[in-house]
């Protein structure tokens, strides 16, 4: 057995440096459900104004092509938590739907604030990162459900509210004004 130095022979640090290069795909798996589970919950807020932005339209507070650009930035520097009150006050989810938005906004708060502090322990092994990969993945697919489900109530009310395919395509037109303000802001912080 050929030695390196130290009592290790080189096929040991070999099987170390394959044990690391595991350890870390495997927390690159872990940050990459993290991104999923962040990009599912926003997903879910987004969904969310696009209700709001229909009850304010249908109720004739957001009228112009600038009311309507000025509401949608107002709404979406709201928290979650906001969001989801201003909605239950003019939408009826059902009881399921009520209860699944409040288990993962509760979520989404530990895991957008806290998960990483309060699990940093369990990233060190490959259970706890597999763990936290599951319930990550939990969490995404649960978001991505109810997004889905909200969706289609966007769909269903703007059919029922009688909105032309021009005011669809106004909330299209938003996100997507909404996305280029966040592409820039950020290409400012870089320089």
């Amino acid at each position: 057995m050929v030695r390196e130095g130290k009592g290790r022979s080189l096929l040991q640090n070999s099987d170390m440096q394959n044990s690391d290069m595991l350890d870390s795909e495997h927390s690159r798996e872990l940050f990459a459900y993290y991104g999923l589970a962040v990009y599912y919950g926003q997903a879910l807020e987004q969904q969310l104004v696009n209700l709001i932005l229909l009850m304010k339209m249908s109720q004739g507070k957001a009228v112009s092509d600038e009311d309507l650009e000025d509401l949608y930035e107002r709404k979406m520097s709201s928290s979650l938590g906001q969001l989801i009150h201003e909605v239950r006050h003019h939408f009826t989810f059902s009881e399921e739907e009520t209860r699944q938005l409040n288990e993962l906004w509760k979520q989404r708060n530990s895991i957008v604030h806290h998960y990483f502090k309060e699990r940093i322990h369990e990233t060190f092994s490959p259970e706890g990162r597999s763990r936290m990969i599951k319930e990550l993945e939990d969490f995404k697919d649960r978001a991505q459900e109810l997004e889905i489900s909200l969706q289609q109530y966007t769909g269903a009310w703007i059919a029922q509210l009688g909105l032309n395919a021009e005011s669809a395509a106004a909330l299209r037109r938003l996100e997507h004004m909404h996305s280029e303000s966040l592409h820039a802001r950020s290409m400012e912080e870089e320089n």
